[in-house]
């Protein structure tokens, strides 16, 4: 089992825990009460700091009902937290974009994280030609 220090802003901050047999995913939430227009960008604070084990990052993303509940869309689409961003002021944020008004409240679960190995070290191997099947290229597999 690995382990995270983490630092919370404050002691209104719920804690981060799993939910037991839904997913190994853990929800972030918001660390302060926010108001978007629609159009407007913002980065929400959430909350926490944390010190990933050397060699793994973090992959954060919006939670699935995160546009449903809340109109916004992440901009980095998935952000990556590597293990050297863990300062006593490296808190983790969530880039929104705002699709309409909307309102998110202090401790709303807006987004989720996991943490992975990082990728080993590759070697790029020029060829002239591939030799797996051919698949037909981008959209080949139709739409039914």
């Amino acid at each position: 089992m690995k382990e995270i220090r983490i630092q919370y802003l404050d002691e209104t901050i719920e804690k981060l825990t799993y939910i037991d047999g839904k997913s190994d995913w853990i929800d972030l939430r918001s660390a302060m009460d926010v108001e978007l227009k629609a159009g407007e960008f913002k980065l929400i604070h959430l909350g926490v700091a944390m010190q990933l084990p050397e060699g793994y990052e973090a992959h954060v993303v919006p939670r699935s009902s995160t546009y449903k509940n809340f109109g916004i869309i992440q901009t980095n689409h998935c952000g990556i937290i590597d293990c050297s961003y863990c300062g006593p002021d490296d808190w983790w944020y969530m880039p929104v974009y705002a699709l309409r008004d909307t309102v998110i409240h202090k401790n709303d679960r807006i987004c989720q994280f996991r943490i992975m190995e990082n990728q080993p070290k590759l070697i790029f191997d020029e060829v002239n030609k591939l030799d797996g099947s051919n698949r037909g290229g981008i959209g080949s597999t139709g739409t039914k």
